[in-house]
């Protein structure tokens, strides 16, 4: 995320209302990235697509299997994200660029044949009742969102924002109009709208990847090298994944709260609507975790190893030192108090907004449960972002496997006390890694200096 946090702070020098809301604005963006975007599209193609779609529950097949696509989609990309994120890192710091794109195209390719063969394996089992044309259009979008996952990590470190945002404002209109446009022609129609959009969003995406990397060889797998590959970081982008979708596939699979939708596609009537609209509405708090935690503290991170190297005082690499722990504070402070006023803003117009969107107000105490928890999974990814930066894979290896289990197992409790539990699993299982990893990390930051200089 360097150049995001480059071109932020660029824009956060300027001083200005604008600047800064233009900040937070290309923030809120890029940080959602597909995941929660698509989200939205979900719910925008659902609610306008009611009166036309008939009978209504081909909406929900829709709304279904795309779900299972993006979290499908994201846990088996999961170990290629982190570790191909390190080696482009690595790469660039060596100023070996040419290496970049090659094996980006090698990720891709790896990514296609993996995504493609699991797809076809998924829908040869258990759908033999759908259209040919429906199974085919699942296999292509899990081929295709797999590979928006490897992009969107790839194009972390570009500058150039106003492309990569135009990218976006294209795919996610194209979801959405292509959506709408073809939902005459029921689930089919729906899928094939969204599938569309989504290759649209790939091929612009695809084009900025090409236009900022130069390479001489078209293709090159010296990220699959023993060298450069790290265990450690596939199996956090495994198991965090994992963690995040546990609760879900816990519901949807579970007799007491899980309907069968598609094939063998679940699905919680009442667990994944509030769901859904608390991602969403942490919008807001991921801007404000990317321009204070990528802005404000990788701007001291660089500041104290450069002191580090140059051999400057020990009063200023300290000083450098408390203004990183000082800029996470702040960061962390921030996005509670932004998510803060979204819960009082859901408590106040949270059934207005239901009944718009024609759900029954009865889910608003579990919307209020998952927004809190999605603002707790905001808060989590923010710590592990930093200990990133310090490179204590370890510690962050640790977190998400606990993570994992918690989520599960409180999960599991939620729905064993009954309806007025549901959500309290995830929120749980959020609270206890985010205060078990500010108190891992709070350690860290006071033995940085030792580690710094010891351990080389």
């Amino acid at each position: 995320m360097a150049g995001i946090g480059f071109e932020l702070r660029k824009l956060m020098r300027r001083e200005t209302l604008t600047g800064v809301a233009r900040a937070y604005f290309y923030a809120g963006l890029i940080s959602s990235g597909p995941m929660i975007l698509s989200c939205f599209g979900i719910l925008i193609i659902g609610a306008l697509s009611f009166a036309v779609v008939i009978p209504g529950v081909l909406i929900t097949q829709f709304q279904v299997s795309v779900t299972y696509m993006i979290a499908c989609s994201l846990i088996v990309t999961g170990p290629l994200q982190l570790s191909f994120t390190r080696f482009v890192s690595d790469r660039l710091y060596e100023r070996r660029d040419d290496l970049v794109l090659p094996n980006y195209r090698a990720v891709q390719l790896v990514c296609t044949a993996v995504s493609g063969l699991l797809g076809i394996l998924a829908m040869s089992i258990g759908f033999d009742q759908t259209p040919l044309a429906y199974r085919i259009l699942m296999i292509a979008g899990f081929v295709i969102a797999s590979n928006i996952w490897i992009a969107v990590i790839f194009l972390s470190s570009v500058k150039q924002y106003r492309q990569v945002l135009w990218s976006f404002a294209i795919g996610y209109s194209a979801v959405v109009g292509l959506a709408l446009a073809l939902n005459r022609h029921g689930l089919v129609g729906l899928l094939g709208g969204f599938v569309a959009g989504h290759a649209i969003l790939l091929l612009c995406l695809s084009v900025i990847v090409h236009r900022q990397y130069p390479g001489s060889r078209h293709i090159s797998f010296e990220v699959f090298d023993r060298r450069f590959v790290y265990p450690s970081l596939a199996w956090v982008g495994l198991l965090f994944n994992l963690g995040v979708w546990a609760d879900k596939f816990i519901f949807w699979f579970s007799d007491v709260t899980g309907t069968r939708v598609v094939g063998w596609f679940h699905a919680s009537v009442i667990y994944d609507i509030p769901v859904f609209l608390a991602y969403v509405c942490v919008m807001p708090a991921m801007a404000a975790f990317l321009v204070r935690i990528e802005a404000d503290f990788a701007g001291y991170y660089d500041a104290f190893y450069d002191a580090v190297r140059t051999g400057a005082t020990l009063q200023r690499i300290n000083a450098m030192r408390d203004m990183m722990v000082r800029s996470v504070r702040a960061g962390l402070s921030e996005i509670v108090k932004v998510q803060i006023v979204v819960v009082l803003l859901m408590l106040g117009f949270g059934a207005a907004l239901l009944g718009v969107l024609r759900i029954s107000s009865l889910y608003l105490p579990l919307l209020l449960v998952d927004v809190i928890a999605a603002s707790l999974q905001v808060l989590f990814l923010g710590l592990l972002n930093v200990m990133f930066y310090l490179d204590t894979r370890r510690d962050v290896l640790r977190l998400t496997g606990i993570f994992i289990v918690l989520n599960a197992l409180f999960t599991l409790l939620s729905i064993h006390l009954g309806p007025a539990a549901y959500g309290y699993g995830f929120a749980l299982a959020l609270l206890s890694v985010t205060i078990l990893a500010v108190r891992t990390l709070d350690a860290r930051f006071v033995t940085l200096e030792y580690e710094t200089y010891m351990l080389q």
